[in-house]
Order: structure tokens, then C-alpha cells, then sequence
């Protein structure tokens, strides 16, 4: 009977409950029914979420596999730990705010978005990390061959959105409406981190028109959390 049990756990794809019972079948473990049925239960929710945290990484195509536990809070660097932990509760999704981490090359930008990407997809948030030059070709493919809108859609509902190495370089017209229209569609209801070597001053210049600028940087540095890393090349040190 408990074969057979465990063979229609299968059938079912209740995989976290036919583990849980057979690791009860295992230990003999005494257990009243509702304590055997919260354990059963639990053990599959656990499963799945496991399954869901693992989906969300995948397809989020981070630049780098990286944890908030791994950052160095060196002195020089001006990442301020507090600040970082509190980004680590993911409360900034939730309210659909930005935060911006700008700084020089190589002092690790792009390495602590990814572990805040990370950090999402481990609290249950869909994200998606891109380079934003490449997200623009393929928007721009999308208008050729009809998938463009079906794009602009899948990123509305992202829940977190890293946009990494903007400012490489200037925007032109379509470019700029492009970004526009992702900006406008996630204003206040969707998180996004863009990484730049550029500081936020400068980014009227890549935008590289006034009234654009001025709609997209209103609603993207309005109660941002800024992030602005400094000191050497972690690259560099890691040469020495």
C-alpha cells in the first residue's frame, strides 16, 4: 500500500510529498495525522518554491552568480552595509521603486546588482537582468519580426528589471523612446536597477534630449535609492 501511495504521489507530480513520505516510511517516525499532514504539505510547498526560485534564476540571465552575503564592504568603496540589507528584504519591489548604482570600472556594480537580482528571485519576484545595449537590439529585431509589443509586455510584468551598462553610449531617437516606454510602464508599480560608470548628472547627456530626459530621469531618480561606488579596480586588486 505505501508503494503504491508513493507511486501516485508521482502520477500527481506531488514530488516534495512523496519525498516527505518516504523519508517518514525511512525513520518510522510517530506522528499524529494533522502533524504527518502539515509535514506532507509543507514539504511540498518547499518543493515547489525551490523549483520556482531555480526557474526565476534561470531565465533572469544574471551577468554574474553572486550573493548579498559575498559583498565586500571595504573602506574606500562607500557601500554602505545597512543600506544593502535593507535592500536584501526586497521592500524596494514591492513599492516598485528604483535604485541606481553608479561608479568606475570594475569597483563591482555590476556584481551587486546581480546579487540583488538574486535576492529577488530568492524572496519570489520574477526578474530580468540585461545589458541594455543588447535589450535595444532585440527590441529593435522585435519590430521586424512582430514581437516587439509582445516584448514590451513581458517587461511591464517583470517584477524586477536591471538595466546594466547604461551610458556606453548615446542615445538616438529610437533608443530613447524605447527606454521611455519601458520607464513609463514600470513607474511606480515595477522595480528597476540600472548600473552605469556614469553618475546620475551625467545621464541628461547620454539621453541626449532635454524633454525626454527630463521624463524618463523624473520618474527613475524621484525617491531612487542610490548607490555610488568608489575606490580602485576590484579587478586590479584581485591581480595583485
Amino acid at each position: 500500500m505505501n508503494q503504491q501511495t508513493i507511486e501516485k504521489l508521482s502520477q500527481m507530480r506531488l514530488h516534495g510529498m512523496q519525498e516527505a513520505f518516504e523519508t517518514l516510511l525511512e525513520t518510522k517516525q510517530e506522528l499524529t495525522l494533522d502533524q504527518g499532514l502539515a509535514m506532507l504539505a509543507e514539504s511540498e510547498w518547499e518543493y515547489r518554491q525551490n523549483r520556482k526560485t531555480k526557474r526565476y534564476i534561470k531565465s533572469a540571465s544574471f551577468r554574474y552568480s553572486a550573493a548579498i552575503e559575498e559583498l565586500e564592504y571595504s573602506p574606500g568603496r562607500n557601500l554602505n552595509k545597512n543600506q544593502v540589507l535593507r535592500l536584501a528584504q526586497c521592500d524596494y519591489i514591492e513599492k516598485g521603486e528604483s535604485v541606481l548604482i553608479t561608479g568606475p570600472t570594475g569597483t563591482g556594480k555590476s556584481f551587486l546588482a546581480s546579487a540583488l537580482g538574486y535576492q529577488g528571485c530568492f524572496k519570489g519576484y520574477q526578474t530580468l537582468y540585461s545589458n541594455l545595449q543588447k535589450l535595444f537590439i532585440r527590441l529593435h529585431m522585435g519590430k521586424a519580426d512582430h514581437t516587439y509589443h509582445k516584448q514590451l509586455r513581458a517587461l511591464e510584468k517583470t517584477d524586477l528589471l536591471i538595466l546594466d551598462d547604461f551610458g556606453m553610449q548615446v542615445l538616438d531617437y529610437e533608443m530613447r523612446m524605447m527606454l521611455l516606454g519601458i520607464i513609463e510602464d514600470r513607474h511606480s508599480r515595477k522595480a528597476t536597477i540600472i548600473v552605469s560608470q556614469l553618475p546620475v548628472k551625467n545621464w541628461y547627456d547620454v539621453i541626449n534630449e532635454a524633454t525626454i530626459a527630463d521624463a524618463i530621469l523624473d520618474r527613475i531618480v524621484h525617491n531612487s535609492n542610490r548607490i555610488e561606488l568608489q575606490g580602485k579596480s576590484l579587478r586590479n586588486r584581485a591581480k595583485e
